[in-house]
């Protein structure tokens, strides 16, 4: 059986990868079957097909590869949401986390570590989809029908990422035999969506489909309802406006999703929230302890499955607080990865208010700090802290940012908050700080499938049915904008509040050649927030752009200087148009000729 994995180094170029493509073959003791005994029944087909998810929970939207990865992040996480708009590359300070910088200032080159781990884990994945449709090409039962179509969609979704990020990738649709040298598709990028909407509607005819919206476990596998939706999706990429609104509908008028209510908004992303009514396809975490923590020779520990450590980097830089906010809440420190650009911040609250959907995505500074989000589990560690008022904690050295060199690099006036671990997402609860969190992993839900069903509306003319749906969004966000009129503008932002860090947003303005946010795009990295308190530094000379965060000094107690250091370092920052695609891998390229680099790369 290892034969097949051979040629599979073309595309994933290391050792690292063919060791690790080695071990998790292993399904049950591959050493004492061959190929042509294993793959014969229903119970080899589900074996194979456990492992086609396992490739896709761990290489496709989780750590990347069973054995490696890179452990404080998630690859497709850091390329699907770092170079958008409306998050900013944050950390200790300039050199940290780099794995976030170079993808969010659009300062890398050939060979970045976050591109070179999800190029990779992409491709292994297919390859595990690949081996369900090859020895189950001729599926004689309903179950094997079944278990093909679950297979073709995940693949499809990897296609589908793949043609976003590559353009034109090597298409692999079987496991590649020794002989096979692959290299970038004829398929152009359109072509390449159009092809993942076809597989998801062939396959959608054998798919099961939610039995309700009370069925969690019709969230946690491939469903006629998902098929639908990422059909929709590829052909809305592909400008097919018409055929994508069509499958958008009949996901909506299946009757099996819906919206949670508003004051459960933000626990759609915690265990709280998995399997809700609005979870299309979700990837389903949960703590095995039999199994171990880590990789054995017989399977994957529950670390592997796991997004471990990410919760550090997602959370805020606990060390430049004189004591972390979020401690109690989150039940560990964090390292502070991500943040939230002043505009978006502003803007956002602008148009909703104290609204559910705000409040559940970022938290200004000011309530932070003074003990005001209203947020259960929002308390300080320390009995004395939590007995003071507001007032008294916006007077008190006992709070607040102490670090006087960095102050909270690359955040602004709003905290991030979305992406925060709640001591209950991990597997005992929080009790001993543990970091492996372990609800689940979105990979569709409801929300994205009425807003991509509004913009076809919009861009076919039927304005009157996209307002229906962006009202609903908003009102369900508990928003204070209910907006009479609609257009791909409303459409744009009430898209970019609802899917903050969901995956959307950079390639949205792509598509969108979106003028505002492609002018943002080439400043990033030009100009990066410090975030102080005047309690520990007042503002000094030599600070740049310094920004009070209620306008003037005696009104505010935070403040925000700029600094530029990847220019200062001479790097070449901003959006330019070769970016609209990321690079192949230098190692790849060096290995497999056959492979044309992207252009300007």
């Amino acid at each position: 059986m290892n034969k097949h994995i051979i040629p599979m180094l073309a595309l994933l170029a290391g050792v690292t990868a063919f060791s690790s493509c080695a071990d998790q073959l292993d399904i049950e003791q591959k050493g004492t079957k061959t190929t042509d005994s294993f793959y014969k029944n229903d119970a080899d087909c589900e074996k194979a097909l456990a492992y086609a998810y396992e490739g896709f929970m761990v290489n496709t939207v989780g750590r990347t590869t069973a054995q490696g990865g890179p452990g404080i992040y998630t690859p497709a996480k850091v390329l699907a949401n770092h170079p958008g708009d409306d998050v900013l590359y944050a950390s200790g300070n300039y050199g940290d986390h780099e794995f976030g910088g170079a993808i969010d200032q659009f300062r890398y080159e050939s060979n970045p570590e976050a591109i070179n781990f999800h190029y990779r884990g992409l491709y292994l994945s297919v390859y595990s989809d690949n081996l369900v449709l090859d020895h189950f090409k001729d599926p004689q039962t309903a179950y094997q029908k079944q278990a093909v179509a679950e297979a073709r969609v995940l693949r499809a979704y990897n296609y589908f990422l793949l043609a976003c990020y590559w353009g034109q990738p090597p298409f692999v649709d079987h496991v590649l035999n020794a002989s096979d040298i692959p290299t970038n598709s004829d398929m152009t990028q359109e072509q390449y969506y159009e092809w993942v909407a076809k597989e998801c509607q062939d396959a959608e005819p054998d798919l099961i489909e939610r039995k309700s919206t009370a069925d969690k476990e019709g969230a946690y596998r491939v469903t006629k309802g998902f098929a639908h939706a990422l059909a929709g999706k590829a052909l809305l990429f592909a400008k097919k406006y018409d055929e994508a609104k069509a499958e958008f509908k009949k996901v909506i008028d299946s009757g099996k999703y819906a919206l949670v209510p508003g004051d459960q908004f933000l626990d759609m992303f915690h265990v709280e929230g998995d399997g809700n009514p609005e979870k299309i396809f979700e990837l389903n975490l949960y703590y095995n302890a039999a199994a171990g923590a880590w990789s054995t020779g017989s399977g994957l520990g529950y670390m592997n499955h796991s997004t471990w450590m990410e919760a550090n980097a997602f959370n805020w830089r606990a060390g430049n607080f004189v004591t972390n906010p979020a401690r109690v809440y989150t039940g560990i420190d964090g390292w502070g990865s991500i943040g939230i650009p002043e505009w978006y911040g502003e803007e956002f609250h602008e148009n909703d208010g104290d609204s559910y959907r705000f409040k559940a995505t970022m938290l200004p500074i000011d309530d932070v700090i003074y003990h005001k989000t209203g947020i259960k589990g929002m308390d300080y560690a320390n009995d004395e802290l939590n007995k003071m008022s507001p007032e008294e904690l916006e007077k008190s050295d006992k709070v607040g940012i102490n670090n006087v060199t960095q102050g909270l690099y690359g955040e602004s006036f709003y905290l991030p908050f979305k992406m925060l671990i709640r001591a209950n997402d991990t597997n005992d609860g929080g009790r001993t700080g543990d970091n492996q969190r372990m609800n689940n992993i979105i990979v569709m839900r409801y929300a994205e499938v009425l807003l991509d069903y509004a913009e076809c509306c919009l861009q076919t003319g039927d304005n009157a049915e996209a307002k229906k749906y962006i009202n609903m969004i908003q009102r369900r966000a508990g928003s204070k904008t209910i907006s009479d009129n609609v257009d791909m503008e409303v459409l744009k932002r009430e898209k970019s509040y609802e899917m903050w860090f969901e995956g959307c947003r950079f390639q949205d303005i792509l598509r969108w050649n979106d003028a505002k946010g492609m002018a943002r795009l080439k400043e990033a990295g030009k100009q990066v927030p410090h975030l102080f308190d005047k309690m520990f530094r007042a503002p000094k000379a030599t600070d740049e752009n310094i920004v009070w965060e209620h306008g003037t000094e005696a009104n505010s107690r935070f403040y925000i200087t700029h600094t530029h250091e990847a220019v200062d370092a001479g790097f070449t920052v901003g959006f330019q148009e070769k970016n609209r695609l990321f690079p192949y891998p230098s190692s790849v390229v060096e290995m497999n000729p056959n492979i044309k680099q992207n252009t300007g790369y």
